[in-house]
């Protein structure tokens, strides 16, 4: 067996406080665009849902977090609910918005022509912020499905000054410590113009309403060769990073588990996050997981998720700044590359075994939740979950 690499104390004491959020839709039945497939065990309330986040916290002991979706886990009582994660050792973390799914968003929301769906668009959103005093949470995520089909459908600055118009209006109703993440799309659903399609749009929005605006990358959703890095390290030092949505692609958005097509760009995107000393919870940073798992198992699927980040982190934290430093300034085009692969090629998996052991974990939390007989359990007692999200 590899021997643990032996961390520095900082570099130890940044993975005992990492922290990643999980998605409370990750849970539930999800598909494609053919066919949602059903799972036994899946759950049937946003209580249910945040058990199983709170079982992967369990095994994993650095995922407290759980997102919410509006409508999908729509409650009577938010601050139940609340209450209800802070019993099973979870808190409630990002409230998203859903101004997609209905009829009368076929031809956008915020932007839609008709100031009607604007304005029932807006309240949603406002809702959305009411959700966030009711459970503490600090960030209100923003989607929007909105953009056009056909060149001429509508008029692309129009639509600008009407997402404008709308960002401002929620903007204004945040509270203190309160923030607003927008999240961009390159394409889909519409294929002719998304009205935040790149970092630059939502930046450029984000900049203009002020510090409680802020970006969100989705590793999935950009064009294929894109440098998500420098992204990255771009919106960091503009203090405009606020959020990623971890997830991985091969062709479009497919929402396959963070680093499974390329864990190597998920190496390099947590490299530029340990380098701006963003990786520490004070830094704004949230580290979220967006997945929709169609053919594996849901709660396996997000440990594996949650350690697949972890993974990655721990690599970046074992770079050597120093030895990297000189190289580039010494012009050493290889020897820089080298620091980078040597960290990038080291085995922490001893390591982080070695850590959960320490933090009064199995060691193997695949194999843990495995042995739990927790999904036995809920195969059991859940007849008929199918709680999720798009009429799932």
């Amino acid at each position: 067996m590899t021997q643990p690499v032996s961390p520095p104390p900082a570099v130890r004491a940044a993975l005992r406080a990492q922290r990643i959020e999980v998605p409370s839709w990750a849970y539930g039945n999800s598909g494609t665009r053919f066919k949602v497939f059903a799972q036994a065990g899946v759950p049937r309330t946003p209580q249910e849902k945040i058990a199983d986040a709170a079982r992967v916290h369990a095994h994993t002991g650095i995922a407290p977090i759980v997102s919410l979706h509006i409508p999908w886990d729509r409650v009577d009582d938010y601050g139940e609910l609340a209450s209800y994660a802070a019993d099973h050792g979870m808190r409630i973390g990002a409230i998203n918005s859903n101004v997609f799914q209905d009829d009368d968003y076929r031809l956008g929301s915020v932007t839609h022509p008709d100031p009607r769906v604007r304005r029932k668009a807006l309240d949603h959103l406002l809702e959305c912020v009411d959700i966030m005093d009711a459970t503490g949470s600090r960030d209100l995520k923003l989607w929007f499905a909105d953009g056009t089909n056909y060149p001429g459908q509508d008029s692309i600055r129009a639509r600008q000054d009407r997402l404008a118009q709308a960002l401002s209006a929620v903007y204004d109703r945040l509270a203190d410590g309160q923030r607003m993440l927008l999240e961009y799309k390159l394409f889909e659903p519409a294929f002719y113009t998304m009205d935040v399609p790149d970092w630059g749009t939502a930046y450029a929005h984000c900049r203009r309403l002020g510090p409680k605006a802020q970006v969100v990358i989705d590793t999935g959703h950009h064009a294929p060769g894109t440098n998500i890095e420098f992204i990255v390290a771009f919106l960091l030092r503009e203090e405009k990073l606020g959020a990623f949505d971890f997830n991985s692609r091969f062709y479009a958005d497919d929402d396959l588990m963070v680093g499974a097509a390329d864990p190597f760009q998920l190496f390099r995107i947590m490299h530029e996050i340990v380098l701006a000393d963003a990786l520490r919870p004070e830094s704004g940073v949230n580290f979220m997981l967006d997945q929709c798992h169609n053919i594996e198992p849901k709660i396996p699927a997000q440990i594996r998720s949650v350690l697949n980040v972890q993974e990655a982190t721990a690599k970046a934290l074992l770079v050597d700044a120093g030895a990297l430093a000189a190289a580039q300034a010494a012009g050493d085009v290889l020897g820089a590359n080298g620091v980078l692969m040597d960290a990038y090629h080291t085995d922490v998996r001893p390591m982080l075994r070695e850590l959960r052991t320490e933090l009064g974990l199995d060691p193997d939390p695949m194999a843990a939740y495995a042995r739990s007989g927790y999904q036995e359990k809920i195969a059991a007692e859940r007849v008929g979950g199918r709680q999720a999200g798009w009429d799932a």
